[in-house]
């Protein structure tokens, strides 16, 4: 570096230095490029110090990844809800924390009243204290106030559950909300989650994560083989990006953090709102208004597409089970068997059957409305899981008793606890 500075320098002043050396004077160029040089071996020994320790920090070696993966062995063997803890449950009044709170009363031996207590606090088995929380706590959108949520509550477990959500036209008219919205949620969640060091947090990804064209059953490796059905691509972003920003905080941190993929959930206490729920509660109160007023049931699409339904207390069940015992990084899927998968249509018959309507059923015929074709998902992962930490099969709850029970719930709850 000195020798190559040192030529262009003096090839500058070469008139002057035929001059100094006419008049015998000494050169002046060589402390100037002594100089010059010197600071940029000084910056180059600089930037190879720091190159090496960020190389010690990086995956494979060094301090970083040891300090990383030392945090993470702690938190795996020590992740398990014991007497004292406290479990804050985001979303906590809503369909799947309603059914977490059924689990919960089954353990006690009282789910029906549990799932039906607006109690915002439940002492589980074991004596720790379960804290449903719902937006009339926080906007957990809002950064500060999901600071001062943790702050109040001192978690040390989370399970996620917080979203906003929506059937197919509401993702299909307002994906720059969804996206929005969703991605603050999360962020903000997992965020004072590692701040509060809480030693676990299951959050609640969505089977609309999965490719849109790709091969069936769909598996928990595939989730990012390629990009979502369009009609939900900003909640499925979303959604998705939490299981990568999960990742990332056990990566960097040592966090257990893991999540979950429900197929499509429903029963008691869901949105029945026409405008923006899901498939099954959105046709029993179709078929309820139907049946009231005595005319036909006019649907979209063709009731082709098919679909897995999960029981919201089977979900709830489940969920138990991953805080418990499920501390791997990827996520599972959490889902009914491929043989249970069921086409819109014949959803249809099962909710006309259940609520002894006996009018006609019209569909539109447009294949448009239909949305994505299907999602089949395994949950071989699960249930091999689940009977080797449990010694027994998963029992699910059968289907047409949990949709003749949740329309039992509708009809009796239609003018109070039903969101209509």
């Amino acid at each position: 570096f000195f020798s190559v500075f040192r030529r262009l320098h003096c090839m500058q002043r070469a008139p002057r230095r035929r001059a100094l050396q006419r008049s015998s004077a000494p050169p002046l160029v060589t402390p100037c490029c002594a100089t010059f040089a010197l600071l940029v071996c000084v910056l180059l020994s600089t930037s190879l110090v720091l190159m090496k320790r960020a190389a010690s920090d990086d995956d494979g070696g060094g301090g970083g990844a040891a300090a990383a993966a030392a945090a993470a062995t702690e938190a795996l063997t020590d992740a398990s809800v014991r007497k004292g803890d406290v479990v804050m449950v985001t979303g906590g009044s809503g369909l799947v924390g309603r059914g977490i709170r059924a689990a919960l009363g089954a353990e006690l031996g009282d789910g029906d009243a549990a799932a039906g207590d607006d109690a915002r606090e439940v002492i589980d088995a074991v004596g720790a204290k379960w804290v449903f929380v719902s937006s009339k706590d926080a906007d957990l959108a809002d950064a500060a106030a999901t600071k001062a949520l943790f702050a109040a509550e001192q978690p040390t477990h989370v399970v996620h559950l917080a979203a906003m959500v929506g059937g197919l036209f509401r993702n299909m008219r307002h994906n720059v909300e969804m996206f929005r919205v969703n991605s603050a949620i999360n962020d903000n969640v997992l965020a004072c989650a590692h701040e509060h060091k809480c030693r676990k947090v299951v959050s609640c990804l969505s089977t609309c994560i999965f490719p849109d064209k790709t091969t069936y059953p769909i598996d928990e490796t595939m989730v990012h083989n390629g990009p979502p059905h369009d009609s939900n691509l900003g909640y499925s972003t979303a959604k998705r990006n939490l299981d990568v920003l999960s990742r990332l905080y056990r990566r960097q941190h040592g966090c257990n953090f893991t999540t979950v993929v429900p197929t499509n959930v429903f029963g008691e206490f869901d949105n029945f709102n026409l405008d923006d729920s899901h498939v099954i509660p959105g046709l029993i109160h179709k078929f309820y208004k139907a049946k009231k007023s005595g005319s036909a049931v006019e649907l979209l699409g063709t009731g082709t597409p098919l679909r897995q339904f999960l029981y919201s207390r089977d979900l709830g069940r489940l969920f138990l089970w991953v805080l418990r015992k499920y501390n791997d990084a990827a996520p599972v899927i959490l889902s009914v068997p491929e043989q249970h998968e069921v086409s819109i249509k014949q959803l249809a018959e099962s909710i006309k059957r259940a609520l002894a309507f006996d009018g006609e059923i019209r569909w539109s015929g447009d294949e448009k409305q239909n949305g994505q074709f299907k999602k089949t998902a395994s949950p071989s992962k699960l249930l091999q899981l689940y009977k080797q930490s449990e010694g027994v099969d998963f029992q699910y709850t059968n289907f047409d008793d949990a949709l003749a029970a949740t329309c039992a719930w509708f009809e009796a709850n239609y003018d109070t606890k039903a969101r209509v």
